[in-house]
């Protein structure tokens, strides 16, 4: 989607507008407006002209114009119907400089979750791959993982989902032990220097509009806990809510606060894997960017990266 049709679409967003004052806000002729307003139209949405302007009537369902459509999140939107990974298509937009950017697929073919496990992505998901290049140490990328959770976790619940999260970045719907069934994931990919970031991919797969007999054992979906979704609306709440935990100069400690309050871990006994060791104890707390803190029956130990089992409440 280009700058003129992202802003189009804002500028509708906005309500009524007429074509002069179109025309003066996306610096174009009368006629390129007319020729992005039918294009808009070929994508689905229903426009009316009256008295008072262009007006929207009706938005499709999805895709990338629908999602950009009232968006109030600085991201551009690439849409497919069908895609190997999102992941692997942000890395090679990012080769080409690119920013600000969400891949969009209503199915993956070729997805994969953390540690290089399978990741199922059938259609009626929502998988979006955000490309980001944040003025930061490459030391504080894990807290993104932890706010694209969080964020998940939000307009779960606001879709009528009580998720919760598992460290680091699962998303389960809540229930008693062992039925918190995964709802989503998050799996980040990063490149830089000592210093600094060239660019950071924040995938997220959330089973949403998805039978649970196409996931696999231990999953679930919006549509087994609430019905069907407006994906539409679900991934705006979801993209809108990352941008206000992360962007610009937010401080990214408060993301930790956000994490704990939706947080399933904090509190039980758990058994974690990392490369080197199993480490067995209470989950205690999460230390920025995004550490487990576990009490052991010798001591304190922080986690930076692993597997988390939860064993039961402490």
């Amino acid at each position: 989607m280009n700058e003129t049709r992202r802003a189009l679409i804002d500028a509708l967003a906005d309500g009524p507008i007429d074509g002069p004052a179109l025309a003066d806000r996306l610096d174009v002729s009368r006629a390129a407006v007319w020729k992005q307003v039918e294009a808009l139209r070929e994508a689905g949405f229903g426009i009316e002209s009256g008295d008072d302007g262009y007006r929207v009537v009706e938005i499709p369902e999805y895709g990338a114009e629908a999602i950009a459509f009232g968006l109030e999140a600085p991201y551009r939107i690439e849409y497919h119907d069908q895609i190997g990974s999102t992941n692997d298509r942000a890395r090679e937009l990012a080769e080409t400089g690119e920013d600000n950017l969400v891949v969009v697929a209503d199915e993956q073919t070729g997805s994969r979750g953390r540690l290089g496990r399978e990741w199922i992505g059938p259609s009626g998901g929502v998988w979006a791959s955000l490309l980001l290049r944040p003025e930061r140490p490459p030391a504080e990328i894990p807290v993104y993982a932890l706010a694209a959770a969080v964020a998940v976790a939000r307009a779960a619940r606001e879709a009528g989902a009580e998720a919760i999260i598992k460290w680091p970045n699962d998303v389960l719907l809540a229930g008693e032990e062992p039925t918190q069934r995964k709802l989503a994931g998050i799996l980040t990919e990063m490149e830089g220097e000592a210093d600094r970031v060239s660019w950071l991919v924040v995938g997220i797969g959330v089973n949403a509009n998805v039978d649970a007999g196409a996931l696999p054992d231990g999953a679930t979906s919006l549509r087994e806990a609430t019905g069907d979704v407006d994906r539409r609306v679900f991934l705006q709440r979801l993209l809108e809510t990352f941008h206000d935990l992360t962007g610009g100069d937010t401080d990214l400690h408060a993301i930790l606060d956000e994490w704990r309050q939706l947080s399933a871990t904090l509190g039980q006994r758990v058994r974690v894997e990392t490369p080197g060791e199993t480490i067995v104890g209470e989950a205690i707390d999460v230390q920025f960017p995004g550490s487990l803190v576990v009490r052991t029956d010798d001591d304190e130990r922080v986690v930076h990266t692993g597997d988390c089992e939860h064993l039961r409440p402490v």
